[in-house]
């Protein structure tokens, strides 16, 4: 699907522009562009891209057919850049999910593609639709306010992330297993994949605030510094985040380690007890009523009976004294 909003001086609101009149459009320099592309063929966004926008063959090669981390190219007229959306379900096997969002900004126009749905791209196309004044600064500016909202979702997802570790933490303390384990390895293995995708974005933002760019105006590049700010927090955020979940992995496995010495307590107390009537009931043989052996007749059952008693009294000894060392 290609759909156009475009605004002339004056026009008010954006409108719908059909695709065939897009070439019209574009010739007027006072007038504003934006292209989106949602999981159209790639001979149509192809030709689009050569013919009407005469965009490089490289840049239109690494927007159609090719995945990058996020970048910035610039290609004097026009800048090209890769941008990443982030979504977290914590119910999904791969609970952080990105999306690849791809930008031509030029000095009238905005070219977006991208393979699948982008809320924040939805939420500024419907902006738009309702109140074009936001298209007045110029193409720049409409860069900005998407960069903004995929600044917006990451915070959700790391505030949603936050939240997880949090409540890992609780269920690490109440009730440690295996399906507690299998969430912290989730999250972790989350986190560490929003890091290796916020820390290129944010210097993507950052060559756009500082770099001297044709496509973006001085007073432009303000804006794109205020996201880059929200990019290095969130970066920041996502640190002591992943410094929670390691800790929480790390109070897993000390939980653990205490059931196991509790456990090892318990054995080996139940080893000491019994220890003396092991070496009692080996030593004797328990046969006192051998013909053979001198303790027979009324002998051997006064042994029999002594020993018996050995069996229950040393044990108990041996627990008064164990928690007499206890305690001491």
């Amino acid at each position: 699907m290609i759909r156009v909003l475009c605004r002339r001086p004056g026009g008010g609101a954006a409108v719908d522009l059909p695709p065939a009149d897009l070439a019209g459009a574009l010739a007027d320099p006072a007038a504003l562009l934006w292209v989106d592309c949602l999981d159209e063929p790639d001979e149509s966004c192809e030709r689009l891209m050569r013919e009407v926008f005469a965009f490089h063959p490289l840049a239109i090669d690494d927007a159609i057919r090719e995945s990058h981390v996020p970048k910035v190219d610039d290609w004097g007229a026009y800048l090209y850049l890769v941008l990443h959306a982030v979504a977290y379900d914590p119910a999904a096997d791969e609970p952080l999910v990105t999306r690849e969002l791809d930008v031509f900004l030029g000095p009238n126009y905005v070219v977006t593609h991208r393979d699948d749905p982008i809320g924040g791209v939805e939420r500024v196309w419907t902006l738009l639709q309702r109140d074009g004044r936001f298209l007045e600064q110029g193409a720049a500016h409409l860069a900005y306010h998407l960069v903004d909202e995929l600044a917006s979702d990451a915070m959700v997802v790391v505030d949603a992330i936050d939240a997880e570790v949090e409540g890992v933490e609780e269920r690490l303390l109440a009730e440690p297993g295996p399906a507690a384990l299998q969430q912290v390895l989730r999250v972790k293995r989350a986190l560490m994949h929003l890091r290796r995708h916020l820390a290129p974005q944010r210097e993507v933002l950052n060559r756009m605030a500082r770099d001297e760019y044709a496509a973006i105006p001085r007073p432009a590049r303000v804006y794109f510094r205020d996201v880059y700010d929200h990019l290095v927090r969130l970066h920041d955020i996502v640190e002591g985040i992943r410094d929670l979940a390691s800790g929480a992995l790390d109070m897993y496995l000390s939980v653990i380690n205490n059931r196991m010495n509790e456990i090892m307590k318990t054995f080996t107390l139940i080893t000491t007890l019994f220890m003396p009537i092991s070496f009692l009931t080996g030593f004797f043989g328990m046969n006192f009523f051998a013909p053979s052996l001198p303790f027979t007749g009324w002998t051997g059952r006064i042994a029999f009976g002594v020993l018996c008693g050995l069996l229950c009294v040393v044990p108990l000894l041996m627990y008064l004294w164990l928690r007499r060392r206890r305690r001491t």
